[in-house]
C-alpha cells in the first residue's frame, strides 16, 4: 500500500523527531531503544564503555560476549577496524539481506564491546531511519537485540518487554506499528586473510 503525501511528511517528521532525541541521548551515555534493518535494537554508544556497561546489565548478559555495532558506510570500516581485507567490501556490496561482518583487530571502540582477538561484528543498514542516525551521530552505535538474554529475540515493538522498555533512556516512536515480524543478521566471521567463517 502507498502512502499520501500527508502520510510520508508526517513519517518523515516523527523520524526526525525520533532521530534528534537519540542524538541527545547517545550523546549523554543513555540507552535507546529503536528500529534498526532487522530486529529492534538496544543501543548506545559503542565508543563510551560505561553505556556499553549498562547494556550488558539491561539485557543481564556476561560482558565476555561481544556486541554487533552499526556504523553509516564501509568507508568508515578503517576507522575502526586496523586491517579491513579486501573481500569485505565485496561481501557488503552483494549482500540481499542484512549482513553483520566480525572483523578481527578493532579499535577505536570501548573494551567491552569487543570478542576474543579484539574482534567485532560491525554491519552497515540500509534502513533509513537507522542509517540516517548512524550518519548523524557519526560514531558507531551498539546494536543488540531487545530482550533478556536467553529469551526470544522481539521480532515486531510489541514484543518487546514492557520492562525494556522501561529501563531505556529513550524509546522511538517511529515504526512501532509495524507488525511485519523481522529477522536477525546473517553473520559471517572474516579472518585478516580473507578466510571466512558463516555464524548465521
Amino acid at each position: 500500500m502507498s502512502l499520501t503525501k500527508e502520510q510520508i511528511k508526517k513519517d518523515r517528521a516523527q523520524q526526525e523527531a525520533d532521530i534528534v532525541q537519540c542524538l541527545k541521548t547517545l550523546s549523554a551515555g543513555g540507552l535507546i531503544l529503536y528500529p534498526t534493518d532487522t530486529v529492534w535494537g538496544i543501543g548506545c554508544d559503542a565508543t563510551n564503555a560505561e553505556a556499553v556497561k549498562k547494556v550488558y546489565q539491561l539485557k543481564q548478559r556476561d560482558d565476555s560476549k561481544a556486541l554487533i555495532v552499526l556504523i553509516d558506510s564501509a568507508d568508515h570500516l578503517d576507522h575502526y577496524v586496523v586491517d579491513v581485507p579486501m573481500i569485505a567490501r565485496e561481501l557488503i556490496d552483494v549482500a540481499v539481506k542484512p549482513l553483520t561482518i566480525i572483523y578481527e583487530g578493532a579499535f577505536n571502540l570501548a573494551p567491552n564491546v569487543l570478542g576474543e582477538k579484539d574482534s567485532v561484528g560491525i554491519r552497515i543498514p540500509n534502513d533509513e531511519f537507522c542509517h540516517r542516525l548512524c550518519e548523524r551521530y557519526g560514531k558507531p552505535i551498539v546494536s543488540t537485540s531487545a530482550n533478556v538474554s536467553g529469551q526470544p529475540t522481539a521480532r515486531t515493538f510489541a514484543d518487546i518487554d514492557a520492562d525494556i522498555v522501561k529501563a531505556v533512556d529513550y524509546a522511538v516512536e517511529y515504526r512501532r506499528g509495524d507488525t511485519t515480524p523481522h529477522q536477525p543478521s546473517n553473520i559471517i566471521m572474516l579472518g585478516r586473510d580473507s578466510s571466512f567463517k558463516i555464524i548465521r
